[in-house]
């Protein structure tokens, strides 16, 4: 609920019976706990924690450097892994939080007995809690494991043990979120085609307005589609929601904002701008619904940009991803510094850092990729 107070916005956002409230100035704040208190307070007082960190639903929401918020999650993932059995099984460290074989399944592997298989679905619910808050970095293995949980085999408690021991070795990692401007959105859409056993595809997004991800989505497709056109069709129409409330959210905040989103299909971004004048036979099939995002895009709510497939965010959140490339894209959602890239990639007459700024840049001759510049070099989008 918002109410302009003194001339400046006073902000309350509940859940339940926790309240946070924020405005620029304490005595307003202060006021509006008496009040609660004077209406409330013979039943249980109203405790009020001031300051620039705060524990809420679970998350630590550090505001102490201006112009930032960390969402730190540490006692949630200690008490997570201290509730794990002690035996070496669980123990170790993993680099990444799956292997490439993530989305494999065999038919022959062992079930688990129903000890196992309650341990298996307490544990990636934790996990999920985890990711869609404060570790969005774990998203694609748990959005996996979600799938697995109603009958769960040995192959699928492996997968889980290498998330726990790559959550093990990275506790010190949070998510910062740190805006450039809070008047345009870049969220990146990609799909990864037919990677399920039942042959369906995998969306996978990211959204920011500027550095870190505010919102992240990795999740199996509820059709089957018949190329990776129509799969990257099916991704934009599953976020489509999410960027509609988004929009609706900051226009009840007072802002208009701008949402663009990239994506690295020509094929698929010409459906989206022009729906039935580019559906052909081989699209026909597709359901009317998934022409949305043109109406979408007629009415001015989103625009649709193209994204270089190596500079494409949400590629992190449709398939496991290893190495310098699982590194640079997790800095870029999780606000941390780039890592430097492998000698390899290093040219003789450059510094690490300008071997990693022509890689990824091509070109500055328009927008599209005067923006691809901007994220590569600073993390800010546009």
């Amino acid at each position: 609920m918002n109410k302009m107070v003194n001339g400046k916005q006073c902000t309350v956002l509940w859940h339940v019976d926790d309240l946070m409230v924020s405005h620029v100035e304490q005595a307003v704040l202060d006021d509006l706990v008496t009040k609660l208190n004077d209406r409330f307070g013979s039943h249980l007082p109203v405790v009020a924690q001031r300051g620039d960190v705060h524990d809420y639903l679970g998350m630590t929401l550090d505001f102490s450097d201006t112009g930032k918020v960390k969402i730190i999650m540490d006692d949630f993932v200690q008490k997570l892994l201290s509730e794990l059995p002690t035996d070496d099984y669980w123990q170790g460290i993993a680099p990444d939080p799956a292997a490439t074989s993530l989305f494999n399944v065999r038919n022959t592997s062992p079930k688990l007995n129903q000890r196992d298989a309650d341990l298996f679905h307490s544990t990636t619910a934790k996990l999920l809690f985890l990711g869609m808050r404060a570790r969005p970095d774990i998203m694609t293995a748990v959005s996996f494991l979600t799938t697995r949980v109603t009958s769960p085999d040995t192959d699928d408690r492996n997968k889980l043990r290498r998330v726990i021991q790559y959550l093990r070795g990275t506790r010190d990692l949070h998510l910062t979120l740190e805006p450039d401007d809070l008047h345009i959105y870049k969220w990146w859409i990609d799909a990864s085609f037919a990677v399920h056993p039942n042959m369906r595809s995998h969306t996978g997004a990211t959204a920011s307005c500027g550095r870190g991800s505010f919102l992240s989505i990795s999740s199996k497709q509820k059709i089957n589609t018949r190329s990776s056109t129509t799969a990257e069709l099916v991704g934009v129409d599953d976020c489509m929601g999410k960027i509609l409330w988004t929009i609706n959210f900051l226009q009840a905040q007072g802002y208009t904002t701008r949402h663009i989103i990239g994506q690295d299909n020509q094929s698929a971004i010409l459906l989206e701008k022009n729906g039935r004048l580019s559906s052909s036979k081989r699209t026909r099939h597709m359901n009317i619904r998934y022409f949305f995002i043109t109406d979408c895009i007629s009415k001015g709510q989103v625009e649709i940009e193209y994204v270089p497939t190596k500079e494409m965010l949400g590629d992190f959140f449709t398939k496991p991803l290893h190495g310098y490339l699982f590194k640079k894209l997790r800095a870029h959602i999780l606000n941390l510094p780039l890592p430097e890239p492998p000698l390899s990639m290093v040219k003789p007459t450059q510094s690490l850092h300008d071997s990693f700024v022509s890689q990824e840049c091509v070109g500055q001759a328009d927008r599209r990729t005067t923006d691809s510049h901007k994220l590569n070099n600073s993390h800010s989008v546009e």
